[in-house]
């Protein structure tokens, strides 16, 4: 992979909001990661494919690294041999569980609120708010109805899972407050990618998380993990993005869909938009068309599925609509 050493990156991922480069929480690690590394990378959005499991994804050249393969695009550049912060740390049995900890239930929390437990008004604005509105509120209940899936969540368990991800959380907030203490890193005082997975955690946390997110309440009872997550912003994210070698992010999102072998997509240059790009328009539109029409098939067999189901767990009705989950 040495060819892809010598070649600039290319991130692709969800757009910025909330004070964030991306406001997505798979990729803002990604992006943190690729920060640490310095790294120099080009930032790019997609945005009409908002719940492609592809996304985050890094390319150069013919190469790519998708996040639903091989663990995700953090593991595919270590393992690839293009980008690795976890040399000698793979057999330390602590850093290991630390990082399993909050891949699995500060991860858990996350998704939780962002889909269930909250009005929904911070997943509508990452990945829905440039779609049509019928479309997007019914991607989110789509969406709400798989997460709800995944965590186990049923109407009879609901109160008592709830308990349940939020005692995770509260212990793993502690454990890791005890472990960081007033250090600037986790392990070994260098950024590893268990300091981008959790910066990526914390920031999402306190900047995209509503006010009133118990999530974010508990983590704000640790000074120090908050002190940490302002510092490395400062350092990491916020100081030198101005820099050519590794700039911030582009001020034109990117419409680029996620693509399968050989790439021969280009990062967009960084001068003023030009009126006669008229193809690239034309193909964005095409796209665009392309995108609602399926979104629509896969919504109606979706509705048919849950209505045609005995066992199904969710109802678009008035209870979802109106709640969006348990904290009534």
């Amino acid at each position: 992979m040495d060819e892809v050493k010598e070649r600039e990156l290319t991130l692709v991922t969800r757009k910025a909001c909330f004070g964030l480069p991306t406001a997505c929480p798979s990729c803002l690690p990604v992006y943190i990661y690729l920060r640490f590394a310095q790294v120099p990378f080009d930032l790019n959005f997609n945005l009409i494919h908002p719940d492609s499991d592809q996304i985050p994804y890094v390319e150069s050249g013919a190469y790519v690294a998708y996040n639903n393969e091989k663990g995700g695009v953090i593991e595919s550049l270590k393992d690839d041999g293009i980008v690795d912060l976890d040399s000698e740390l793979h057999t330390v049995p602590e850093w290991l569980s630390t990082k399993a900890m909050i891949g699995s239930w500060l991860a858990d929390a996350v998704m939780y609120e962002l889909w269930v437990g909250s009005d929904g008004s911070s997943a509508n604005k990452i990945y829905y708010s440039d779609l049509p509105w019928p479309i997007g509120k019914i991607l989110f209940y789509k969406q709400m109805h798989v997460v709800k899936q995944l965590l186990g969540i049923t109407k009879d368990n609901a109160e008592r899972r709830e308990a349940e991800i939020y005692r995770r959380a509260t212990i793993a907030y502690g454990a890791l407050s005890s472990r960081i203490g007033e250090e600037t890193f986790f392990f070994e005082n260098r950024p590893t990618s268990l300091d981008a997975i959790f910066l990526g955690h914390a920031l999402f946390t306190l900047q995209a998380l509503p006010e009133t997110s118990v999530l974010r309440s508990k983590l704000l009872e640790h000074g120090n993990l908050v002190r940490y997550a302002e510092k490395l912003k400062t350092e990491f994210l916020e100081a030198g993005s101005s820099s050519s070698s590794v700039p911030l992010f582009h001020s034109n999102p990117s419409s680029s869909t996620p693509r399968r072998g050989p790439s021969n997509w280009s990062p967009k240059p960084q001068s003023k938009p030009k009126r006669e790009k008229t193809e690239e328009e034309k193909t964005f539109r095409r796209r665009a068309k392309y995108f609602l029409v399926t979104q629509l098939v896969s919504v109606l067999i979706f509705l048919s599925l849950v209505d045609g189901s005995n066992d199904a767990e969710v109802e678009l009705d008035d209870d979802d609509g109106e709640g969006l989950g348990y904290n009534d």
